[in-house]
């Protein structure tokens, strides 16, 4: 209570600090970096990361881009080659003509040489950059080739990916949280009480995320999955506990002629019960840190601040907001549209058996396609942009004109001979896919000593502790020919050099394919886990957990199944993320109706009107906190044009609706059928009393309309 009155004592104070804390957030924000490189979150210890960060180290290159000119002559070519080499961290421009010194006479190369550069209207080039990947200078330099070439030229590559990514990104996002908040307060404005509680309630929560998304310029920078998707999923987690506040604040109300002294009483309640209330959802959002893919952690750290910022501003800000304006929501004030549901209730509960018949029906189609989902996952970034970006059109002209899906890149001991580096390329390029395996050996062939190439030459293939072979393939990455492809050749790789590294693109993408699908099992289990010790100590009950995460998973199987049925495939990270956001957001439903079931119990009266009187007070508050999740991620889902933020918005909003489903009808047909068991197995119901005698004296019926929500998080609590 010190706590509460200080707050309420301090508010205009409290409002004034959280306003000046929005300039250093603002700040924050814009300085953290976005990272647009699915392949920066491998572990440090892989090959291929080791690989690529040797690649930089002692050659000086790092990104590498294939581009295609059309329809130009090679003069003209050479001259735009000569202008690509200008752009700041270019580091090498490599073609045929960079390879046809004038030193080696031209017919004593290779003619596979050149049809590897040229067909009938294109040519193409490989561009090393002195910088990774996803730095902001390669990006700048994409950019700038890009508008030097003009429509003739085409790049791929990831750098080119992540460039098209970033701007489509900044492109969409302030639409993104234009929509959440949009739809967010329509759903507000219809299922409150106050036409001018939403936009308090967004003005609190909006502070909140600015403060989440400035102090994440502490983390160093983060992912642009997590940049999209937090500011949306915080408005939706932690508009449950804005609504509990309020509606505690107006039944005090009712009891305190001051309003100030029933705020105090209101936070206090809020405290309580929403400190318990967010700490599963919390331990959903943690679990995702147990990732070796470090995007988990990165999506897990910034969600579970964000929650636990929405808690810290829903007893501070929210109230001062609220005492502030208290005379204008209170004129403003209107009934909810959600009904009494007390019949609704006995109606379910009369003919659970049928619920339990649906639950049973639903277990095996669903498992079925959830399993069949988490097969059919992509892992390759570039099937989340639109078609008709420059990336996209580039790989397809790239498939097209030089039949290239994917570039290896091969580092290979310079101290290995030169007989042994010839003969393990043409072991290599008898690996089904391998177009071409280009390096010294295969551009002097057999006839033309090493001895007579310029240093100039090279220079771009070998350095004093490595030689730089460049593989194309016919196999497109991520796919499970290229990952074959990949094995072949790390075998015949070490065959001859046991030192020797296999990177680029494909490579990556296949350590990742690997360590999600190790992710994935870890993080389900931890997060399954972390919320069964935590309902059973909230419960203190062994066989609840068991009762409220089946019905929590049975939800998410339901969700992640739909898109095998539907013929979607979902990018790899969507599972993951998604499961485990699904279960710590939703299972506070669950856990709202059971105690209120257990309270019943505990108070004598009988199953089935303790199940009903649980699901008739529950069910405002699932649908208003259901829907407000649905509301905050469907426009998203909609609008984006970047498949992995479109997907995993869809599968929140549908997630959502599934969970407040399967809570509503399923949980409560579970509660009847288990009630002797939960009776037997929860501390506290086993002396459980008759049912309480009918007449005047009876107790209150807690299912009246006048029941509030502040009544069901005390009694969850």
């Amino acid at each position: 209570m010190r706590f509460s009155k200080a707050v309420v004592k301090h508010r205009v104070l409290i409002l004034i600090l959280a306003v000046l804390l929005m300039i250093p957030s603002v700040l924050g924000m814009i300085a953290t970096r976005v990272n647009y490189d699915m392949l920066d979150y491998l572990p440090e210890d892989m090959d291929t990361v080791k690989g690529q960060n040797e690649l930089l180290e002692d050659f000086g290159k790092g990104a590498f881009s294939l581009i295609i000119v059309e329809d130009m002559p090679d003069k003209d070519v050479a001259a735009l080659v000569e202008k690509f080499e200008a752009v700041d961290h270019v580091e090498t421009v490599l073609w045929y003509s960079t390879l046809t010194d004038i030193s080696v006479p031209k017919e004593l190369l290779p003619d596979a040489l050149y049809d590897e550069f040229n067909t009938d209207n294109a040519t193409m080039m490989a561009v090393f950059f002195d910088s990774a990947t996803s730095a902001d200078i390669t990006m700048d330099a994409i950019r700038e080739i890009r508008s030097i070439a003009g429509k003739q030229c085409f790049v791929s590559g990831m750098s080119a990916l992540v460039t098209d990514l970033k701007d489509l990104c900044e492109q969409e996002e302030p639409i993104y949280v234009g929509l959440a908040v949009l739809f967010a307060c329509l759903a507000m404005l219809l299922l409150l009480d106050g036409w001018l509680v939403p936009f308090v309630f967004l003005a609190s929560i909006g502070m909140m995320i600015l403060m989440n998304l400035g102090s994440n310029y502490f983390l160093g920078e983060i992912s642009y999955i997590t940049k999209a998707l937090s500011a949306v999923l915080q408005l939706a987690v932690t508009m449950d506990y804005s609504i509990f506040l309020w509606h505690s604040y107006n039944e005090q109300r009712e009891k305190y002629s001051d309003h100030k002294d029933a705020m105090a009483v209101a936070i206090k309640q809020t405290l309580t019960s929403v400190v318990g209330s967010s700490i599963t959802t919390v331990a959903g959002f943690a679990a995702l840190c147990f990732m070796t893919f470090t995007l988990g952690r990165d999506l897990g750290i910034v969600m579970a601040k964000g929650v636990i910022l929405g808690v810290i501003g829903c007893v501070t800000v929210l109230p001062a907001l609220i005492l502030v304006f208290d005379k204008p929501l209170q004129k403003t004030k209107h009934r909810s549209l959600i009904p009494n549901m007390t019949k609704f209730a006995k109606g379910v509960t009369k003919v659970f058996p049928v619920f339990l018949i649906i639950f049973a029906l639903l277990i095996t189609p669903a498992l079925y396609g959830y399993n069949k989902t988490n097969d059919e996952v992509y892992y390759d970034m570039g099937e989340c942009l639109p078609k008709d970006m420059e990336y996209v059109i580039a790989n397809s002209k790239l498939s097209d004109d030089f039949n290239i899906a994917s570039t290896h890149m091969i580092l290979v001991d310079s101290s290995v001979p030169s007989k042994s580096v010839r003969n393990m390329i043409d072991e290599m390029e008898q690996v089904d896919g391998v177009k071409y395996v280009l390096g010294l050996e295969s551009v002097l062939g057999s006839r033309v000593p090493e001895e007579i190439l310029p240093e100039s030459i090279k220079e771009i293939l070998e350095s004093d502790k490595w030689e730089l072979l460049l593989i194309n393939s016919e196999y497109k990455v991520a796919s499970d020919d290229v990952n074959d492809q990949i094995d072949s050749l790390n075998t015949i790789l070490k065959k001859y050099d046991e030192t020797g590294m296999l990177i680029g693109e494909a490579p990556c993408m296949k350590d990742m394919i690997e360590t999600t699908n190790r992710d994935f099992q870890v993080v389900n289990a931890v997060s399954i886990i972390a919320i069964f010790i935590i309902i059973a100590f909230v419960e203190k009950s062994f066989s609840l957990p068991f009762i409220l995460i089946s019905v929590i998973e049975l939800a998410i199987f339901i969700n992640l199944g739909l898109p095998h049925y539907l013929g979607q495939s979902l990018p790899f990270i969507a599972p993951i993320c998604i499961s485990t956001i699904q279960l710590g957001a939703t299972v506070d439903y669950a856990i709202l109706m059971t105690t209120r079931y257990k309270s019943e119990r505990i108070a004598g009266n009988d199953k089935r009107h303790s199940v009903g009187t649980a699901l008739a007070a529950s069910i405002p508050s699932i649908i208003v906190s259901g829907m407000g999740l649905f509301a905050a991620t469907f426009g998203v889902a909609v609008y984006s044009d970047i498949d992995i933020i479109s997907s995993m918005c869809m599968l929140m909003a549908r997630g959502a609706v599934v969970s407040m489903l399967c809570v509503i009808f399923i949980l409560p047909s579970l509660l009847m059928l288990c009630d002797k068991l939960i009776c037997a197995t929860t501390f506290g119901m086993k002396k459980k009393g008759k049912l309480p005698p009918k007449g005047p004296n009876a107790p209150k019926d807690p299912t009246v309309p006048n029941e509030t929500i502040s009544q069901k998080f005390e009694m969850q609590v």
